[in-house]
């Protein structure tokens, strides 16, 4: 929403969707639910097709008639001529339904790497599905519980594929359809992968292509991709960070379009956390119309930390996710309903400090080990101030992992840590319940050994980092759950397919360049980068953490009193109120910044763990 609300019933074939409209293209006639013109198909769409233009023009060719500009409506069409092998045509991000009345089938589709958001439950005869868990827990055949697995692996920082955060709620994987037919009162259900981020295996690789190719190859697809997300029916900005990512995308944005971009870029009230002094320098370098909002300690907790976690529907660790979701409503306040943005550069190309550190232990066996001793020390001293989050100090392992992967990737190792002090702090019967449960393993068992084997160390890392933090993390609370709780939609030009499956082609050296990370990224980009940027190695975007200055400490702790007391523990039930109050204690306590780092992720999230109970399954209202 909130510029439309539809929907269509069709009680005999007990079929009901409903949709709230976001206008961003065809601003008059493109009201959904969508019916085809001789009533055979029945659809809703959530996102974008790009490239729907031309799309259209050849539909009509062939003798297709519209009844709309949306881009939407290439769906329909497609599906009538192509049925399901439709998929590699469209090009987006999306998630939709669609009915077709001949086959009495529906099919529920998410797109490639899960930008949009698509849940479900199932029972023997029914299926109930949208684009948020809260609607479904309105339906009185949906249990309202929180799943006992799934909280313990948002306190760990890393939820299970597929799954939510509540029991028999169900996440369509990216780059699935779920397709469900009626036979004598059951449902016969159905999922079928259409894609993957399927890396070439080791011998497989196209070696006759130099970096020159490479770099030209990224380069095109990538501005194909931006100027796609331009098109629209009303103004587009940008997100702005002191980062690549969001700066390349600025500046191939600010090439293609005739006047200023407008470009919105989050300041923090610490210098260590906060990128604003990079991004006013890219914003002066192409003309781009800045505006920045400053974000303090009331801004990040209090109301607005309990907002975010009602939109995300899971936890999270940091509360950059409540930075994002000020930035949302700011961006809509300054009339803009559309942004591009730069996630998925750093797992296209290589860009996360873990990635490094794999290919410098694992990707790199021609090297002298006093040179990969070296690249590592340096990785290690760059990153400090994310140790205990985005680095573990020390050296983990799962066997799990382990026997997929060839080794534990370093993404999840700092993970691990935070589970052996998670474990301890759930109540006694979830204990029990969970005692034979291994929530890394879990994860391990919905990863596709086909697109792990013989691949490249660094390939693995990224890959097993996109199935799982990617989805469930970056694109949740730090992507279309907090942009579209204020209904503003975020596009994410790196994720365009086409940028991606040239990507992968590109050879690991090329990725990771001795210490530079997103090497061929920087060169494809470089004209439009300033030299300080050009140059700057990868920082966490990061929101500063709670242990950081006093204000944020007073703030943290109003929301420990009002939802990690006793009572309120004892009631949600996966808690145990004791080892919740020693934590507390051991938490204001601590002096070790590696710890303090570590166990405020950890606070987040049993924060957002209750907080879920409270609003989402409870009921409260919530503030202000």
């Amino acid at each position: 929403g909130p510029d439309g609300v539809g929907d269509w019933l069709d009680r005999e074939r007990g079929v009901a969707f409903g949709h709230t409209r976001l206008t961003i293209i065809d601003l008059i006639s493109g009201a959904q639910p969508l019916r085809s013109r001789d009533g055979k198909y029945a659809l809703v769409v959530n996102g974008e097709f790009y490239d729907y233009k031309r799309i259209r023009s050849e539909l009509m060719t062939e003798g297709a008639k519209f009844s709309t500009k949306s881009d939407s409506e290439i769906a329909l069409h497609l599906y009538e001529r192509h049925g399901l092998d439709m998929m590699p045509m469209l090009r987006g991000e999306f998630a939709f339904a669609l009915y077709d009345f001949e086959r009495d089938q529906l099919v529920l589709v998410r797109d490639r790497f899960g930008i949009r958001p698509m849940f479900y439950h199932l029972t023997e005869s029914a299926c109930y599905f949208g684009s948020e868990v809260k609607v479904l827990l309105q339906h009185p055949d949906v249990p309202k519980k929180l799943d006992r697995k799934a909280a313990l692996n948002q306190l760990m920082h890393t939820m299970v594929p597929g799954t939510s955060a509540f029991e028999g709620i169900h996440a369509l994987e990216p780059g699935h359809m779920l397709i469900l037919k009626q036979r004598d009162g059951r449902l016969e259900v159905t999922k079928q992968r259409y894609w993957d981020l399927e890396f070439p295996e080791k011998d497989q690789r196209d070696l006759s292509l130099t970096a020159d190719d490479h770099i030209q190859a990224v380069r095109e697809k990538l501005v194909e991709a931006v100027v796609h997300r331009l098109e629209a029916d009303v103004p587009v900005g940008c997100y702005l960070s002191g980062g690549i990512d969001s700066c390349c995308i600025l500046g191939m944005a600010s090439g293609a379009m005739q006047s200023p971009v407008k470009a919105f870029t989050i300041s923090f009230d610490s210098d260590a956390y906060d990128e604003s002094p990079i991004a006013r320098e890219m914003a002066a370098s192409v003309g781009a119309d800045q505006d920045i909002i400053h974000l303090q300690a009331d801004d990040l907790y209090g109301p607005n930390f309990i907002r975010t976690v009602w939109h995300a529907e899971r936890t999270f660790y940091n509360t950059l996710g409540v930075a994002k979701w000020c930035m949302s409503r700011h961006v809509r306040d300054a009339g803009y309903k559309s942004v591009i943005t730069g996630e998925g550069s750093d797992e296209l190309f290589g860009g996360y400090p873990a990635f490094r550190r794999d290919m410098f232990l694992h990707g790199i066996a021609e090297e002298p080990d006093d040179v990969k001793r070296e690249l590592q020390a340096a990785l290690e001293k760059s990153n400090a101030l994310v140790k205990g989050a985005i680095l573990a100090e020390n050296s983990r392992e799962h066997a799990a992992f382990e026997e997929l992967c060839g080794f534990t990737p370093s993404w999840i190792q700092p993970w691990l840590d935070t589970l052996d002090l998670a474990r301890p702090l759930l109540a006694g019967d979830v204990l029990e319940e969970l005692e034979d449960y291994d929530p890394v393993a879990a994860i391990a068992g919905t990863l596709d050994p086909a697109m792990i084997r013989n691949r490249h160390p660094l390939d693995i890392a990224q890959y097993t980092w996109s199935k799982t933090m990617l989805e469930g993390q970056i694109l949740n609370w730090g992507g279309d759950r907090v942009d579209m709780a204020n209904s503003m939609e975020s596009r994410p030009a790196f994720l365009d397919h086409h940028v991606a499956e040239t990507a992968v082609q590109v050879p690991p050296n090329l990725r990771i360049r001795g210490n530079i990370e997103k090497w061929v990224l920087r060169e494809a980009v470089r004209g439009v980068l300033p030299e300080v940027l050009y140059r700057r190695e990868k920082f966490a975007f990061m929101a500063p953490p709670a242990h950081t200055d006093e204000k944020k400490k007073a703030r943290v702790s109003s929301l420990i009193e009002t939802y990690l007391n006793p009572d309120e523990v004892t009631e949600a039930g996966v808690l145990d109120p004791a080892r919740i109050t020693s934590f507390v204690d051991g938490y204001r306590t601590d002096r070790d910044p590696v710890s303090l780092t570590r166990k405020d992720a950890l606070l987040n999230h049993l924060l957002c763990l209750q907080i879920l109970h409270a609003h989402l399954i409870r009921g409260d209202a919530l503030p202000g």
